[in-house]
């Protein structure tokens, strides 16, 4: 499967859309978007970026949703 590259914060949001996250709020250039998966709450936050880096993405937001680079590849599509 490819690599995570150039992906903006609007491509994000789209594509967590479909797993069921919604925008909750915006402070300045970043947007938290929330879900909730039997009776936990889970949130992230994306900087509202025309390209967001690889690290902040897999780190920061992929990691801790348990949700790995190929399912959110195939999510983008």
């Amino acid at each position: 499967m490819g690599k995570i590259s150039n992906v903006s914060a609007k491509e994000a949001i789209k594509a967590f859309r479909k797993i069921d996250f919604e925008v909750v709020s915006q402070v300045g250039s970043h947007i938290k978007m929330r879900r909730t998966i039997n009776n936990s709450t889970q949130t992230i936050i994306i900087p509202n970026h025309k390209q967001l880096k690889t690290g902040t993405l897999v780190k920061g937001i992929l990691r801790p949703i348990n949700l790995t680079q190929e399912d959110f590849l195939k999510l983008l599509s």
